[in-house]
């Protein structure tokens, strides 16, 4: 059973590393726990950290830099997904397939041809926001009152244009509802678990789930165990996969997938039991979950649409031909 990853760090994780003097990140830190996990590929992600004291633009150049750098350096490996299909090339050639993600657009300011510089980098998928508020839109961190600016609402449109994957996680419950109210087409929320069962502000209200799953988007659920559970005893792979079950509850199997935000690699200073819950504590953990459903009785068709085939929808149908 291969499994699709709705939001890894790795991009970002190669430029911090690449600053260091380090190349083939990916082949010397993740490859070998990807494939121990059944982990085909997932959103692997540029993230433009939050910090006053880094100018946003020449952070991002750099981790387009490393990225490019890393994928030229490494073409044996990737399979960057860009165009409808290519998911099943990449299955056969048993590449890692990669839709090549921004979290969070601070950087491109008033500049909407950052987009479309983005587009012909290979860039497929963005997040407006992390937590933080900024020139388009709100994050979970923000004022609750405060949504998407006029020029994120022309963002997420250009996105849409494109053939952009729209990524609610991290958008506060005003900005969620500005881009469901702006868009058409399905848009996903790569990592964010139900609020019914974890009432942290990173998670999703019933609602929002229906939203996602009434433009036939799709969930991805977060391994990060402050959003499994707010109760140190109940962060557990079993845990996890309630909040898949009871998405299924609401919306069904076909707005279900894993986003699992592992980031435990970035850290010197914590422990993976620190970040992520007992029986997952890295990706190469990952067919527990695959394991722990079929012990609950789900058919392997079911579980292959969360596992992978629900994510390769969203990009059969979003990108561009």
């Amino acid at each position: 059973m291969k499994i699709f990853d709705g939001h890894a760090d790795i991009w970002y994780d190669v430029a911090q590393k690449r600053k260091n003097g380090e190349e083939n990140i990916v082949k010397k830190y993740h490859l070998d726990r990807f494939r121990a996990g059944n982990v085909m590929g997932g959103i692997f992600i540029a993230y433009l950290e939050h910090n006053d004291e880094l100018d946003d633009e020449k952070e991002m150049f750099h981790l387009i830099n490393s990225t490019i750098h890393e994928i030229k350096s490494n073409s044996e490996i990737f399979n960057i997904i860009k165009r409808k299909g290519d998911f099943n090339r990449g299955i056969v050639d048993e590449k890692l397939n990669v839709i090549m993600g921004v979290e969070g657009l601070r950087a491109i300011g008033s500049n909407l041809d950052w987009l479309d510089t983005l587009y012909e980098l290979g860039f497929r998928h963005a997040s407006l926001t992390w937590n933080e508020e900024n020139d388009l839109a709100t994050g979970v961190a923000g004022d609750e009152s405060r949504g998407l600016t006029p020029l994120g609402i022309e963002v997420i449109k250009k996105m849409e244009k494109l053939g952009m994957i729209i990524d609610v996680s991290h958008a506060n419950e005003k900005s969620f509802w500005d881009i469901y109210n702006n868009t058409s087409k399905p848009f996903i929320a790569s990592h964010s678990n139900a609020k019914a069962l974890c009432n942290h502000r990173r998670n999703l209200t019933d609602e929002q789930i229906k939203a996602i799953a009434s433009r036939d988007g799709v969930i991805g659920v977060n391994a990060y165990k402050h959003f499994i559970s707010l109760d140190s005893h109940n962060q557990t792979l079993e845990r996890f996969v309630d909040h898949i079950e009871h998405i299924i509850s609401l919306v069904g199997i076909r707005h279900v997938a894993l986003g699992f935000d592992f980031c435990e690699y970035l850290y010197t200073d914590k422990k993976e039991e620190d970040i992520n819950p007992k029986g997952l504590e890295n990706v190469s953990k990952a067919m527990g979950i695959i394991k722990e459903l079929a012990r609950r009785g789900y058919e392997e068709s079911d579980i292959r649409k969360i596992a992978f085939e629900n994510f390769m929808r969203i990009a059969e149908t979003v990108l561009e031909d």
